[in-house]
């Protein structure tokens, strides 16, 4: 295992770190002194996802690590299915903290990782002092078993989560060809293509039966596609599907934090073009309840589901905005 780094660097330029936490080892890149902003990826990405926000934070005073989040990327990949219920995640993120040497961060993510954001300034808001969600809006715990609502979604279709739902079967369509689905997955919830249809798959077919073909979007360079598949091709999708796994273990586990709202100070940022923001207007509608601290919350235009990668200057310079405001570089 590679030897850490000291805890308090002035990082100027990427650095790689594996760091050791009370479930195992969260590998991350961080750049910049200030300030510390943990930034946590979705499905199906990486740490790598953050890349243009880690410059543009290191460069506006922030200290900004951004982690592969457990069953991804350098980081611990457990065996168990149950390894990967969210409150081991919020551990990770309250370990990740601890072991940078620091008592409090700033906690931002996207799509999946908006989701263990958001619960993670729920579950310890002595650690997580603000929180930004990116794409997956907040909507607070409760309602009926996760598992049986997406049962009842799509009519003879099949909701994508349940698919995932089911251990190997997703692992056997995406694991002979991770590049070609990362590519399909990728461009069909790009708003260049915004086709919201490929969240159902019809009986007997496969989720990337819908994928469009074609080039990549323009955010997406073949040696960006090159890193995010050879981190999958190396790893598998088990570890990342299992948090799909997981989500009527967390129905269950977090109960007592049934309709709370979060009082912290937060963001969001989603795409207009992205069906995960049609789908969850309820809950953007629902803020002045759901979150009462919220800063400002943006709708991009012509942006699907990615958005920090198709709008890398928009984004950074929102986040920026915002974290000037809940915390300020000092001097």
């Amino acid at each position: 295992m590679p030897e850490q780094q000291p805890v308090h660097p002035t990082v100027h330029h990427p650095v790689h770190r594996a760091l050791e936490v009370p479930g195992g080892r969260i590998h991350c890149v961080e750049q910049g002194s200030g300030p510390l902003v943990l930034l946590v990826h979705g499905f199906p990405e990486s740490w790598y996802s953050w890349r243009h926000q880690l410059p543009a934070l290191a460069d506006a005073g922030y200290r900004a690590v951004a982690i592969d989040v457990r069953g991804y990327g350098r980081s611990s990949a457990p065996a168990g299915v149950d390894a990967y219920r969210m409150l081991a995640h919020v551990a990770d993120n309250t370990g990740v903290v601890a072991a940078l040497g620091e008592r409090t961060a700033v906690i931002v993510g996207h799509d999946w990782g908006s989701r263990i954001a958001a619960d993670s300034a729920l579950l310890r808001p002595d650690v997580f002092t603000a929180v930004g969600m990116l794409s997956v809006a907040y909507s607070p715990h409760g309602g009926p078993r996760p598992s049986e609502v997406f049962a009842s979604m799509g009519g003879e279709e099949e909701f994508y989560v349940s698919y995932f739902q089911r251990p190997g079967r997703a692992e056997a369509e995406i694991e002979p060809d991770v590049r070609a689905w990362l590519a399909g997955a990728y461009t069909g919830l790009s708003g260049e293509e915004n086709h919201g249809g490929l969240f159902f798959v019809p009986p007997g077919a496969r989720m990337a039966d819908r994928f469009p073909a074609g080039p990549l979007p323009a955010w997406l360079s073949e040696a960006d596609l090159d890193v995010f598949a050879g981190e999958f091709e190396r790893t598998g999708f088990t570890g990342a599907l299992n948090r799909y796994r997981n989500m009527d273990r967390d129905w269950e586990d977090l109960a007592a934090w049934r309709g709370m709202p979060i009082t912290q100070p937060s963001l969001f940022i989603g795409g207009a073009a992205d069906a995960s923001t049609t789908w969850l207007s309820d809950a953007i509608d629902a803020f002045p309840t759901t979150l009462p601290g919220l800063v400002s919350s943006h709708l991009l235009p012509d942006t699907g589901h990615w958005v920090q990668q198709e709008q890398p200057e928009r984004v950074s310079g929102l986040l920026v905005d915002w974290l000037r405001t809940v915390a300020p570089v000092p001097g």
